[in-house]
């Protein structure tokens, strides 16, 4: 611990040195290192906690654009390709949960500013990266870190505004932050390849996270320290499982399934199954409540939530290798491509806000699946037409499955955020947006699978399209037979709003912007309109009984 700290003191010292001489500051100014007082600090707190968020949403999205040109700098096969991206998410996904039973146990602030610092740290890694391998291993502490500071992210903004009309505004803000820099990241990665070279997406990260280091203790409330147990090994397990599960699919096809490696990684991730199971069995505080997780509503959201991701995350890599290979755009072009893709997520959760009140969650969660299903569907028929159909048509269709998963995710987690006991309510969350990053993993793990079962695009194109249809099919399914409310979670209302003024995180994981705007769909859907015939408020759509 005294080693951790001393380094944390020599970062901050170096952090300080090197903003110093980027912002052309004074001696004397940068020496008032003292907290500012609340009544002075405006926006600050919004722009120190976006500024993490901008790094972490930037790297999910902008690596994708840069997997050709890093293919041939450093001479990686497909599976390196796929390892780029998943070995970001595997850490990420993985440790979430841990992350914030950290900031719980140290302080948000501590832990969100030692995640900063180790991300700054990880992206120079990869901006030196002389070799594949060295890469990847900077891209799994690239997610180790985040996993550090993006469950703290939501609590300290909640603190920082305690006034609730003024957090109403500070969270729009937030949700707009959070959904252009994700939008954003293909073109400003197309951008910066093109202008420079494809180390340019991780050395952008080195200023706004050295930034994000030197404000934080100025402008962000240290929190209280809560005694909550580490599950060291259990999370542990965790990291071995998925990472086993991820080797599988990924090496499987290039080294062979019966290769010593592969099984070996296979037997692990069994193991280490074996092993977190056994601790929630016999732990009295188990990582995963053991109340959501016997019950058959939450685990069908929770379902539903790793296909919405395994669809997306997939369709985003799928699309820009097919840019980069079978169209042979550059990452600017390829950049532009994706924009109007990564456009229609932002489109649709705003528009999510509006439906939900009208026509209520479930309604609105079936017909986004469903719109999501047809659309990858049509784009998979105008693939397998190929030359008969132009071109633009499957970018379309694409498009508008990305609409429709957008307006069903904020219905999907406000059904765990809005009428939930506060207790259940942190836990439901992470646990659903821990879960939606494990599909994120598989699903570009799936795409890299079938891409080595079929040669050439216009086989390989309409048969990955078919698949990620189908799992968006799949959850469409479920959300036909999923019930309102999980029945371990009792009914309360605006429960939601009251675990962001309390200043814990519910999502820790990332998904703010869809925890925000569930926020808001639980509001509008309390409050809908009375029935004109009977003078009453209507009541809420739902299918299925509350348990």
């Amino acid at each position: 611990m005294q080693v951790c700290i001393a380094a944390m003191q020599a970062y901050d010292y170096a952090a300080r040195r090197v903003i110093r001489s980027m912002l052309f500051m004074n001696t004397c100014e940068l020496a008032r290192y003292a907290p500012v007082p609340p009544q002075r600090r405006g926006a600050w707190p919004l722009v120190v906690v976006a500024l993490g968020f901008i790094m972490a949403m930037l790297d999910v999205t902008v690596v994708n654009v840069a997997l050709a040109d890093i293919r041939d700098d450093l001479s990686m096969s497909l599976a390196g390709q796929v390892w780029i991206v998943d070995g970001y998410t595997l850490t990420f996904a993985a440790l979430l949960l841990a992350g914030g039973a950290l900031a719980n146990r140290f302080g948000a602030r501590a832990v969100y500013r030692a995640g900063l610092a180790a991300f700054v740290f990880a992206s120079v890694l990869c901006g030196v990266a002389t070799s594949g391998k060295a890469l990847v291993g900077a891209r799994l502490l690239q997610g180790t870190a985040a996993a550090l500071f993006i469950p703290s992210s939501l609590g300290l903004l909640a603190r920082a505004y305690p006034d609730e009309r003024e957090r109403a505004g500070v969270m729009g803000l937030w949700s707009a932050i959070v959904s252009g820099s994700a939008a954003s990241g293909p073109l400003v990665g197309g951008l910066l390849i093109s202008c420079l070279d494809w180390r340019s997406i991780f050395w952008l990260n080195l200023p706004i996270g050295l930034v994000g280091v030197w404000l934080t203790p100025r402008y962000l409330d240290a929190t209280p320290r809560q005694a909550q147990p580490l599950h060291l090994g259990a999370h542990g397990c965790a990291v071995l499982a998925l990472g086993g599960l991820a080797y599988v699919l990924i090496q499987g096809p290039s080294a062979g399934w019966d290769a010593l490696p592969v099984v070996a990684a296979a037997f692990t991730a069994a193991l280490a199954s074996v092993g977190f199971a056994r601790h929630q069995r016999r732990d009295p505080q188990p990582v995963l409540p053991r109340g959501l997780v016997h019950d058959a509503g939450f685990r069908r959201i929770n379902a539903i939530g790793l296909l919405i991701n395994f669809g997306v995350y997939g369709t985003l890599f799928l699309m820009s290798l097919f840019n980069q290979q079978a169209r042979h755009s550059s990452a600017l072009v390829t950049g532009l491509h994706l924009l109007p893709l990564m456009v229609m997520f932002t489109f649709g959760n705003l528009l999510a806000v509006r439906i939900v009140p009208r026509h209520g969650v479930a309604q609105t969660l079936r017909a986004g699946l469903t719109l999501a299903a047809l659309g990858t569907a049509a784009a998979a028929a105008c693939a397998l037409l190929d030359h008969r159909v132009p071109a633009w048509s499957i970018d379309t269709f694409v498009a508008l499955a990305n609409l429709g998963a957008a307006v069903a995710i904020p219905a999907m987690t406000s059904r765990v955020l809005a009428p939930a006991d506060a207790r259940h309510t942190n836990s439901a969350a992470a646990i659903l947006n821990a879960n939606r990053q494990i599909g994120a993993l598989v699903g570009v793990a799936a795409v890299g699978l079938a891409m080595h079962g079929a040669a050439a695009w216009h086989v390989k194109l309409p048969l990955i399209l078919a698949l990620l249809a189908a799992a968006f099919a799949a959850a469409a399914a479920l959300a036909m037979r999923a019930p309102c409310i999980p029945s371990a979670i009792s009914p309360r209302p605006f429960a939601s709003t009251e675990i962001i003024r309390s200043g814990s995180s519910p999502t820790a994981s990332g998904s703010v912007l869809e925890s925000t705007l569930a926020t808001a769909v639980s509001r509008g859907r309390r409050s809908r309109p009375p029935d004109r015939r009977s003078g009453r408020s209507s009541p809420r759509p739902c299918s299925g009984r509350r348990s």
